[in-house]
């Protein structure tokens, strides 16, 4: 009888723990994989941290310098498909210049540092001059739903940000600031219409 209230009473326990949604994380989408074997037989990465981020299906993995994947999320993408950068993107970004339609997440491979946005917040750089990078979901007005379209299961509504990679707040402390907010690193953004970069 002891034991079962015990039973019981762990099961409730377990029940009440908050578990964030990366923690039981997707598997990475197959091109996602396929960057990732090619990086490392390749050695592409030159013994840095290194991230792939999959436009198609809204994933963000992150792995380590020995190649070991530390964890997948879904993300949120720039609002238009697209593989270029906006000219100047920066400035119209800041002057609030940046039409939708240049409102992407160019793809390509990227040297990564890890910096600071002009708010201080932490951030990680995928491209500086174009003022793309990684960060955590912030508020944002409430007709863009960003929370909802982050938790949605279709990468189609993940397709909403000014071209920056956006991930769970809780998926940015625990995976991307340990592993490449400590130094340089490689971010590899898929192109939309071709599975690598």
């Amino acid at each position: 009888m002891g034991v079962r209230v015990l039973l019981c009473w762990l099961g409730w326990v377990l029940s009440c723990v908050a578990v964030p949604a990366w923690a039981a994380p997707p598997l990475p989408s197959a091109d996602i994989v396929a960057v990732a074997q090619k990086t490392l037989y390749a050695r592409d990465n030159a013994g840095m941290p290194f991230a792939v981020v999959d436009k198609r299906q809204a994933q963000l993995a992150v792995y380590d310098a020995r190649g070991r994947l530390i964890g997948v999320t879904a993300a949120l993408l720039g609002l238009m498909p697209g593989d270029q950068a906006s000219a100047d993107a920066a400035r119209k970004l800041t002057q609030g210049l940046l039409l939708p339609v240049e409102r992407t997440t160019p793809g390509g491979r990227y040297s990564s540092q890890p910096g600071t946005n002009l708010t201080g917040e932490r951030v990680v750089w995928i491209d500086y001059a174009n003022a793309l990078a990684i960060h955590r979901l912030r508020p944002a007005p409430a007709h863009e739903r960003r929370a909802e379209r982050l938790a949605s299961a279709s990468p189609a509504d993940n397709r909403i940000t000014l071209g920056c990679v956006v991930v769970d707040p809780a998926f940015f402390d625990a995976v991307v600031l340990p592993t490449l907010g400590r130094g340089p690193g490689i971010v590899y953004v898929l192109r939309d219409e071709m599975p690598e970069p």
